[in-house]
């Protein structure tokens, strides 16, 4: 129970602090199909904006293919395109920005009770229009049942995260992103979750903040219907 009160403190005092600017909204559609008890493939949809539903600057698609030794290690390869539109409007042209991705990922978890703890660790090699750069990151993501001692159909999740982004060109602390919100496992197949963003960049170009309110859906096709319904929370 003391742990549980704290985690929530936390939560309430990153809020507390974070920047009050217009919301933005971040949808996200991920969806995921095991081909094995080991073998997953995974796509994802997602887009922003910079007002309430409006003004939409930003969309991605991507996907990958991961592999896990446990329930507790496992290996992802994944690549994308990233699109990021300059002026006003909703997906209003020229870009800012248009990017393919590659990057290598490792995630590890851990139990305390009911609460799950999942390292991930990231590797990016990023093309632009300005070129060819790395990126590396690094997420600490916390997952707390409330009604059910495991992620099962049926259970109220609670779930936050915060991620750092480096880079190998100065300033090498590029960006920190912060989630806090809630979810709900509706069906074997389906997660809807909701929450709060806050995304900061450091780059001396684009620095400022920015809060977005998530929606999630996220959509779990797996091989093995007996196991623990662990939402894809892939990002």
């Amino acid at each position: 129970m003391k742990l549980k009160i704290t985690i929530i403190l936390l939560l309430l005092s990153k809020l507390t602090f974070a920047q009050n600017k217009e919301l933005g909204t971040w949808q996200v559609v991920n969806a995921q199909l095991s081909l094995s008890q080991k073998w997953k493939v995974f796509t994802e949809l997602q887009a922003r904006s910079n007002s309430f539903f409006n003004n939409f600057f930003y969309y991605e698609i991507k996907g990958g293919l991961s592999y896990s030794i446990n329930n507790n290690f496992s290996f992802l390869v994944g690549t994308g395109r990233y699109a990021t539109y300059a002026d006003e409007g909703n997906f209003a042209k020229p870009f800012a920005s248009e990017e393919f991705r590659i990057w290598q990922q490792v995630t590890m978890n851990q139990y305390l009770e009911r609460l799950k703890i999942e390292h991930r660790y990231r590797a990016e090699q990023k093309w632009t229009g300005d070129g060819y750069r790395n990126r590396f990151r690094y997420r600490l993501n916390m997952m707390l049942p409330l009604n059910n001692a495991k992620l099962v159909p049926g259970t109220v999740y609670l779930n936050a995260y915060d991620e750092v982004f480096l880079n190998n060109k100065a300033p090498h602390f590029e960006r920190n992103r912060f989630f806090a919100g809630a979810g709900y496992i509706l069906t074997p197949v389906t997660t809807v979750q909701a929450g709060y963003v806050n995304q900061y960049n450091y780059s001396l170009s684009k620095r400022g903040g920015k809060n977005f309110l998530q929606l999630s859906l996220m959509l779990q096709f797996k091989y093995d219907d007996d196991r623990e319904r662990i939402p894809n929370l892939m990002d």
